[in-house]
Order: C-alpha cells, then sequence, then structure tokens
C-alpha cells in the first residue's frame, strides 16, 4: 500500500519530470566544474534544483526538501560570489544529488525516504559555513567502486576536528504548487546511473534511482506525431468504406472494368496508408538517445577522479533517435564501454605527457543514422590495443589454443577482448579484470539484432562501433526453405547469396567448407542445424556474417527478402526459434536466432519440437 493516498498520479508524475530534471542538473555540473564562472549555467542549475524541491514539498517528502534547501542555498552561494567552485564542493554537491536520486528510488516504490546520511548533511552545512572542503579522491578508499560518493564522515571529521553534532534542518513551509509535469504516466524514474553514490544509510536503489531491473512501460509522444496517426487512421478508415462498398457490388454481379479498375486503386491506397500508418506508428516509439547519453558525463567524470585520471566525455548526436525499447536496452552496454574506456583505453596524466599526449584524455561519444541503422561509436585517444599483445593474453587464459591463435589477422585478435573471461587486467579490482563486461556488450548487442566493431591503433587509441536497427518492432529478412518448410533469417547477417555448385564442397579437417574469393569458409546445413534430415542436396548457400565468424548456411532454396513483424512464441519456444510471423499466404513462418541456433548445434534434438510446433 502507497503512503501516498490518492496522490499516486502525482507522485509517478513527479517522478518523471524530476528525475529528468536531476539528470539534466548532474550535466550541468559537469559542465560548470570547467566553466565555474559560467552565472547562465549556475542559474539553470538552481531552477532545476529548485523545481524538485517544490514539487517534493507538494508531495510533503521532507527528507528531500531538507537535503535539496541546503544543496540549493549552496548553489545560492556561488551565484552571488559567496562560495568560489572547487573540487571537494564538486564532490559533496554530487554525493547530495546522487542522495536524491536514492530518494527517487524510494518513492518509485511508494514509501517515503529516509533522511540523506548525516555525515552528508553535516559536510553540506560545513560547506555552507565557508569551511574547505577536501576532494573526495584523497579520502575514498582505493578499493571503492567506481561512481561511489566520499566516506563523508572522514571528510567531515577532516574539515571540523572537533565536529558538533550535525545541525537540525531549519523549519521550511512546503512548497504550494508542484513543478510543471508532464502528462500522468506510469511509475518510470529516471534511467540508471551507474552505481550511484554510497552513503552511510543505504536505500532502495529501484526506480528512479539504480536498475530496478524493470523497464518504464510508457513513453512521452509528441502530439504532432499522434495526430499524423489519426488523419492516416481516418483516411483508413475512408478506404474501407470503399472497398466494403465495391465488394457489395462485385457480389451483386458487378464485375465491369470500371469497378475492378476502382478495387485495384482502392486497394493500391490501402497499400500506401497502411505503409504510411506504419511507419507513423514506429516513429511514436522513437525517443532521442540523448535520454541515455546525459548520464555518462558523470559516470566519467567520477570513476576519472577515482583513478586519478583527467577524462573529458564529449557528446554528440544526442537529437538521433532509436526505438525506446532499445535505449533501455543499451544501457548496459554503453556503462561498460565507457567504463572500459576510462579504465583500460586511457592513461594517467604522467604517462600522456611523456608519450607526448596532454594530460587530459578525450572520449568522444557519439550517435548517427546512416541509412536505415544508428550507429553509436565510442572514441578514446588513449593507449589503444595490441593484437599480438590480446592474442598471448588470450593463450595464456587458456581461451584459445597457439594454433588457433597463430591463424589470426590483426581485427580478429582484437575480437578476442569479447571471449567470455578474457581481460587484459593482470590484477582484479572493484572496477575491472573479472572479464565479464565485454563479453556483456557483445552479447547485449547481438540481442538487439545490432553489430559490434572494433578499430584501435597502439598508442593512438581505440573507436568501438555498433550498427543498430532503428527499431525492433519489423524485422528485416530473408526467407529461405530448408525440408519443405519456410524459415525467415535476420538479414543484417546476411552478405550475399551463392549457388552451390555440385563438388563445391570440400572436407577440411573433417568438416565440410566452400571457398569463397579466397577464403574458405565453413558451411552449416540448415537442415543440420534444425535436428532433421535434409530431403535434397543444398542448391544455395547464404554467406552470413555474425560478430565473430563467417559462415555458409546452406539451403535448399530461397524466397526473398521481407520486412516481418515477430510475434513471440507462448510457452513453447525451442532453442534457435526467435519468434513467428505471416508469410503473404497466410502461412506460419519461424523467425531463427541464428547465434542460438548455432550455440545449439548437436547439443539437443531442435527439430523434433520445431516439427511439433509446426504442426501445431
Amino acid at each position: 500500500m502507497s503512503e501516498f493516498g490518492g496522490m499516486d498520479e502525482l507522485l509517478q508524475d513527479f517522478l518523471m519530470e524530476s528525475s529528468e530534471l536531476l539528470s539534466d542538473v548532474d550535466n550541468k555540473l559537469m559542465e560548470l566544474e570547467k566553466r565555474p564562472d559560467d552565472l547562465a549555467l549556475l542559474n539553470d542549475i538552481f531552477r532545476g534544483f529548485h523545481t524538485i524541491k517544490g514539487g517534493a514539498g507538494f508531495l510533503n517528502v521532507n527528507a528531500m526538501v531538507n537535503l535539496c534547501h541546503r544543496t540549493e542555498n549552496l548553489f545560492d552561494k556561488l551565484r552571488n560570489g559567496e562560495l568560489q567552485i572547487s573540487a571537494g564542493l564538486m564532490d559533496v554537491i554530487l554525493d547530495a544529488t546522487g542522495s536524491v536520486r536514492d530518494m527517487f528510488g524510494a518513492l518509485s516504490q511508494g514509501r517515503q525516504p529516509t533522511d540523506a546520511d548525516p555525515a552528508l548533511i553535516a559536510a553540506l552545512d560545513a560547506a555552507l559555513a565557508g569551511q574547505a572542503i577536501a576532494p573526495a579522491a584523497a579520502s575514498a578508499p582505493a578499493s571503492s567502486a567506481p561512481g561511489t560518493g566520499p566516506d563523508w564522515n572522514a571528510l567531515y571529521q577532516a574539515v571540523t576536528p572537533q565536529a558538533p553534532a550535525p545541525a537540525q534542518p531549519a523549519a521550511i513551509a512546503p512548497a504550494t504548487s508542484a513543478p510543471a509535469l508532464a502528462v500522468p504516466v506510469a511509475p518510470a524514474a529516471a534511467a540508471p546511473v551507474a552505481e550511484p553514490p554510497k552513503t552511510a544509510k543505504p536505500v532502495a536503489k529501484s526506480g528512479g534511482g539504480g536498475s530496478s531491473g524493470q523497464q518504464e512501460n510508457t513513453i512521452r509522444i509528441d502530439t504532432v506525431r499522434l495526430d499524423m496517426v489519426l488523419n492516416l487512421s481516418g483516411e483508413i478508415g475512408l478506404t474501407k468504406n470503399r472497398l466494403t462498398t465495391l465488394r457489395t457490388e462485385i457480389l451483386q454481379g458487378n464485375t465491369d472494368q470500371n469497378t475492378l479498375r476502382s478495387l485495384d486503386e482502392a486497394i493500391g491506397q490501402l497499400d500506401l496508408l497502411v505503409g504510411d500508418l506504419q511507419n507513423a506508428v514506429m516513429k511514436t516509439r522513437m525517443q532521442p538517445v540523448g535520454r541515455l547519453f546525459q548520464k555518462y558525463p558523470r559516470l566519467a567524470r567520477d570513476l576519472a577522479r577515482q583513478l586519478g585520471k583527467e577524462v573529458e566525455l564529449v557528446i554528440s548526436g544526442e537529437e538521433t533517435e532509436l526505438d525506446k525499447t532499445m535505449i533501455e536496452d543499451l544501457n548496459d552496454p554503453l556503462v561498460h564501454l565507457v567504463r572500459n574506456a576510462v579504465d583500460h583505453g586511457i592513461e594517467l596524466p604522467a604517462d600522456r605527457v611523456a608519450a607526448g599526449k596532454k594530460p587530459q584524455a578525450l572520449v568522444q561519444l557519439t550517435a548517427e543514422q546512416v541509412g536505415d541503422h544508428i550507429l553509436i561509436e565510442i572514441t578514446d585517444d588513449g593507449r589503444g590495443m595490441n593484437a599480438d599483445a590480446l592474442r598471448r593474453k588470450a593463450i595464456e587464459k587458456g581461451l584459445i589454443d597457439a594454433e588457433t591463435a597463430n591463424s589470426l589477422d590483426e581485427k580478429q585478435c582484437l575480437q578476442l577482448i569479447f571471449l567470455p573471461g578474457f581481460s587484459t587486467k593482470d590484477q582484479i579490482s572493484s572496477v575491472s579484470g573479472r572479464g565479464v563486461g565485454m563479453d556483456v556488450v557483445r552479447t547485449n548487442i547481438q540481442k538487439l539484432n545490432g553489430r559490434i566493431d572494433i578499430n584501435s591503433i597502439p598508442g593512438e587509441g581505440t573507436r568501438i562501433s555498433i550498427s543498430l536497427p532503428l527499431t525492433l518492432a519489423i524485422l528485416p529478412v530473408l526467407v529461405v526453405r530448408a525440408c519443405n518448410q519456410p524459415f525467415a533469417v535476420p538479414l543484417a547477417m546476411v552478405r550475399e547469396i551463392i549457388p552451390i555448385e555440385s563438388g563445391a564442397i570440400q572436407e577440411v579437417s573433417g568438416r565440410p567448407t566452400i571457398v569463397v574469393r579466397d577464403e574458405i569458409l565453413p558451411v552449416r546445413m540448415l537442415a543440420g542445424l534444425l535436428g532433421w534430415e535434409p530431403t535434397q542436396k543444398p542448391a544455395f548457400g547464404v554467406l552470413m556474417q555474425s560478430a565473430e565468424r563467417s559462415f555458409i548456411l546452406a539451403i535448399d532454396s530461397f524466397v526473398g527478402r521481407d520486412d516481418v513483424v515477430i510475434k513471440p512464441l507462448q510457452n513453447i519456444r525451442p532453442k534457435g526459434v526467435a519468434g513467428a510471423t505471416l508469410s503473404g499466404d497466410g502461412s506460419v513462418v519461424l523467425v531463427l536466432d541464428m547465434e542460438d541456433l548455432l550455440s545449439a548445434e548437436g547439443a539437443s534434438p531442435v527439430g523434433n519440437r520445431l516439427s511439433e510446433l509446426i504442426a501445431l
């Protein structure tokens, strides 16, 4: 039962609006650290925090009001020139915003948050009193997780050796008006920031705080886009009425040329309108990736401070739009990549200067639409990766044998970082070294039907490119046949279709292969992958490229390209099957998950379950 009674809808409005405001405040604080004299920036930060405090007061969230009031007073003193920005003061402010975010987590669960850590309150009061605040990096334990805040008890003792008990917060009258709110939405708070600042009092980190494991189930839509959907729906209704009239005439025996021509025109018009409606509906799901990117400047800043590095994260292409579901699923991969760039890629300032570089490193996060795909790139000007070193490390860890390693070219060696258990770190730390991050990145990108590529030059830096479809709702596929059954494979993996001539398949080390332009490629029989006995010799081969391998998928025939809407299978889902769709003639076509199917090769009788499913 919620503690907010009949105000639950207002609470959800507040969480949605204020979570976005807080993310904006965090980003502007990163900018303020670079431009401490920017009065306009300070005013924006002050207004954002004031709006959050006003909403909290309207909902009687006193713990948040008290914390926001102190932090707002700090901003006011900065605006008036009574205080100056310092690394220590910025650490105090950022830990306060992190504590507010934790409070959002409690609110998203329908309960009042607990008071902020008394040591943090004391540190804020000390800063307001004009006492110098030491940088948190000096007092933060070396083993602390990236993004965690300083030990405020220790820090407060450092600035006030004879510290009295924390002052009680001054009485604050609740605000009489709530902030400007969006249309009512379901519980959905800010997208998770990696490991919010840690306080002595742990609080819930779900919803408005850290990752809750639940995705938002609502979306904000521009009314212009909704109007377009409405207009198209009305036009489709008119066309439907026209088709109904023509159907009646034809059933009554009127099949003259004019009637048939009108029928053809109406069907053509309906086809165009349905296509336009489909595109309009897809656009309602599109959201700017800036919602996701806005969390990463603070992540990079906190981790760089912990590691003793100087890093600037530059973001561009925030307006690029991507399917909302994909934006949510991209968070974990991008968190890993930004952290890895700062931790693995960037050198310490002294090492950079010795190498002839600026002490401050540059990490760039960009997004742009390229054709029908979105390209996201993370680039750093750090130490880069050495292909030979990666090869040796993979052999040393027993991930591949020496013979396999020696057959890899430079690009394939870079792909070794995606192997489970691979890490270039000799010592495990709280930041990295366990070899799980990049494996998770590749797996999650593949689930989004995307590709990830790496380019790196030793001593100059690394660029990681992620290519994603605009949406997951509609999937371009190639429809193929095996054993007289149609199947759909993701078109993103298809490079070309080649005929398989008699004698083209040769055995190499006991495995079937085909030579394509002097490259020996393994052959995978689709019927064999499905666990079925082939009914004929394969006539065509589909050259497919996954994240780390190329192969030929041998098929009986192919139908052609199509754009399909995948329907999930309820209760029964054989390994290697992503879902099902309907063909033009109304028959069911199974959509194959090729990575899943290849990993299941020879492991289980996939074909039996497929036969049962097709029989249904």
